[in-house]
C-alpha cells in the first residue's frame, strides 16, 4: 500500500489528450503504489478509455507526464508498455481460441530449447505453474475456446503474470460473470493485492469498487473530480462514489422518476408456464408453473438471483424458448407465438440483457439499427427503403430520448452504453408495442444515465405500454416499478406492491423455494 516510506509505483502528473480541438483528458493526475488496488470510475466518456490507452501505449498523451518504477514512461505501443512490467486486461478479451491455455500464455514467447525449437514440456509446465497462481486447476493443453468466460478472464491474468506484470489494468472484467465467478475474481484480485501487484480496476459496478478497491480516483468530463480512501477497512461508501461521478446526490438516482397512473386491465396473462428441458443443456434454469399478470400503463419489476429464470421468462413470452405448458393471453386472447418475429407481430418487443451479442448491429450505423424492426414503416409501395422516412423518424426519437450522437450514419458501437440502449428502445417503439420487456436496463450503462433510462420507461407506461422490467439491481426494480415478482429456480417466490416493498423483503422472498405461504 501507500506507506509514507514507499513512492508511488505509477505517478500520472498533468496528462492531458486532445483530439481535433476536443479534451478528452485535461490535466488529470494519479498514483498507484505497488500492492494496492485503485479504481479508475467515471461515466461513459469520462475520460477512462483515453487514459486506459495512454497507459497502455496504444496513444501518446498531448501534455503530462508519467513515471513508472521511478522512471520516465512513455510507451510507443502495448508491447513496450508490457516489457515495461504494465499490462492491461480489456473487457473484450483477447485469446486465440482455437490455441490451448499454455498457446495464448507464451504467445509471441514461447520457450525454445537449445535447438531453438518450441520446448513444450517446459511451456507446459511453466504454464501450470502461472494458472495454479489464479486459483486455475485447468490442464495447459485445454483449448481456450472450451473455457467458461470466467476461466478465459483468468487466463489473461496468468499471462499478464507470465511476463511479471508490476501494474495489471482490468478494464471491466465481472461484466460477463455470474456472482460466483465475480467473488472468485476478487478474490484472486486479493491475492494479487497481497503478493505485491499494483491493479487499477476500471468497472461501471460501484458496489464491487466498494468492497476491493483501497482507493479511487474519479473522472468526470475529463478531469479528476475526485479521490476517495478506505477508511478503518470499510468499503468506499457508495453515494460518496456516485455524487463524485455525477456531482450530484446518489438519491436522485434512484428516486421514483415521476408520478405514477394507476395501471389499466390486464393485458398479458400468464398462466401454468413451463418450458421444455434441453437434453443437451441438462442445468439450463427451465420455467416450472409460472402465473403472473401484466396491466396497461403498469411497470412489472421481475426480480431474482443469477440461475433463477428472469431471462428465461422473457425469452418464452418472446418466442425465443418452447413452451411445454401452459398459456398466454394477449388482451384476453390466447397467443402461443412460435418465434420472436411472431410476438413481434403480435405486439411484443424485446430489449434484451447481451444488448453487445444480441440487439445491436455493431457495425451497421444508428439509423440502420433504429429501424431494423419495422422495415416496412420505411418502405415505399415497391418495397424499397426510404432513407427520409427513417431519419424523420429516427429525429423525433432523438429529441424525445435525448440520444447523444454526432449523425444517424455513426456507427451505434461509437455511442455510449445509455446511449446505445436508447436507440434500442428507440427501435420498439416505433411499433409501438403493447407490451415491452426491458431485460437489464441499465446493464453497461454509466450511472447518470441509469436516471434518463428510468424516466424513459416510465414515460412509456404512463402512454399505455404494458412494461416488463428484470434486473439484478434491486434499488433499480424499486424504483422503476409499479408492482414487484420475485423468482428461485423458475418459479415465483412472491409479488407485492412496490411501494411496500425494501431490499431486505425482496431479497428473502428471492431465496425462497415456493410461492410464500407454501410449504417447503
Amino acid at each position: 500500500m501507500n506507506a509514507a516510506a514507499a513512492p508511488p509505483l505509477l505517478e500520472v502528473s498533468g496528462v492531458s489528450k486532445q483530439f481535433a480541438g476536443v479534451k478528452a483528458l485535461d490535466n488529470v493526475s494519479l498514483d498507484v503504489y505497488a500492492g494496492e488496488i485503485l479504481g479508475l470510475l467515471g461515466e461513459n466518456g469520462a475520460g477512462k478509455s483515453t487514459l486506459l490507452k495512454i497507459l497502455s501505449g496504444a496513444q501518446p498523451p498531448s501534455s503530462g507526464t508519467i513515471r513508472f518504477a521511478g522512471e520516465d514512461y512513455r510507451p510507443a505501443s502495448p508491447d513496450e508498455a508490457k516489457r515495461a512490467g504494465i499490462v492491461t486486461i480489456y473487457q473484450e478479451l483477447s485469446l486465440i481460441p482455437t490455441l490451448s491455455v499454455a498457446e495464448n500464455i507464451f504467445i509471441g514467447r514461447a520457450p525454445v530449447n537449445r535447438l531453438g525449437f518450441l520446448d513444450w514440456r517446459r511451456m507446459r509446465e511453466q504454464a501450470r505453474a502461472h494458472i495454479a497462481r489464479v486459483g486455475l486447476t485447468i490442464d495447459p493443453d485445454t483449448p481456450v475456446s472450451v473455457l467458461s468466460v470466467a476461466e478465459q478472464q483468468l487466463v489473461e491474468i496468468a499471462r499478464a503474470l507470465s511476463i511479471e506484470s508490476r501494474l495489471i489494468i482490468m478494464d471491466e472484467p465481472t461484466s460477463a460473470l455470474t456472482e460466483s465467478e465475480v467473488q472468485k475474481l476478487l478474490g484472486i484480485m486479493d491475492r494479487l493485492r497481497s503478493e505485491g501487484v499494483a491493479i487499477m480496476f476500471v468497472t461501471h459496478r460501484l458496489e464491487e469498487a466498494s468492497t476491493i478497491c483501497d482507493r479511487m480516483t474519479v473522472l468526470r468530463d475529463g478531469r479528476v473530480a475526485g479521490h476517495l480512501l478506505r477508511e478503518d477497512g470499510q468499503p468506499i461508501p457508495i453515494p460518496s462514489i456516485i455524487e463524485k461521478m455525477v456531482g450530484r446526490a446518489a438519491s436522485e438516482l434512484y428516486a421514483r422518476p415521476t408520478e405514477r397512473h394507476a395501471a389499466g386491465a390486464v393485458r398479458l396473462s400468464v398462466r401454468g408456464l413451463r418450458t421444455k428441458r434441453d437434453p443437451e443443456a441438462p442445468h439450463a434454469i427451465v420455467l416450472d408453473g409460472i402465473d403472473l399478470d401484466l396491466r396497461v400503463g403498469e411497470i412489472l419489476g421481475v426480480a431474482g438471483l443469477v440461475g433463477s429464470g428472469r431471462t428465461e421468462l422473457a425469452r418464452a413470452i418472446f418466442g425465443a424458448d418452447r413452451i411445454e405448458s401452459g398459456t398466454i393471453q394477449l388482451d384476453g386472447r390466447e397467443i402461443a407465438p412460435q418465434s420472436p418475429a411472431d410476438a413481434i407481430e403480435l405486439g411484443i418487443g424485446l430489449v434484451p440483457e447481451d444488448r453487445k451479442h444480441q440487439a445491436i448491429f455493431a457495425m451497421l450505423g444508428i439509423r440502420q439499427n433504429f429501424s431494423i424492426a419495422a422495415l416496412d414503416s420505411y418502405s415505399n409501395a415497391i418495397g424499397l427503403m426510404t432513407e427520409k422516412k427513417e431519419r424523420e423518424a429516427l429525429a423525433s426519437y432523438r429529441k424525445a430520448l435525448s440520444i447523444r450522437m454526432a449523425s444517424p450514419e455513426q456507427a451505434i458501437e461509437g455511442l455510449s452504453g445509455g446511449n446505445q440502449q436508447k436507440v434500442i428502445m428507440a427501435r420498439w417503439l416505433t411499433r409501438n408495442p403493447k407490451v415491452l420487456i426491458v431485460d437489464e436496463p441499465t446493464r453497461g450503462v454509466d450511472v447518470g444515465a441509469k436516471a434518463e433510462v428510468h424516466q424513459i420507461l416510465v414515460e412509456l407506461a404512463a402512454q399505455g405500454i404494458a412494461v416488463m422490467v428484470i434486473s439484478s439491481e434491486l434499488p433499480e426494480i424499486l424504483a422503476v416499478s409499479d408492482r414487484i415478482v420475485t423468482m428461485r429456480k423458475g418459479r415465483i417466490t412472491g409479488e407485492m406492491p412496490a411501494s411496500e416493498a425494501t431490499e431486505e423483503k425482496l431479497m428473502a422472498l428471492m431465496a425462497l423455494n415456493q410461492r410464500q405461504g407454501e410449504a417447503a
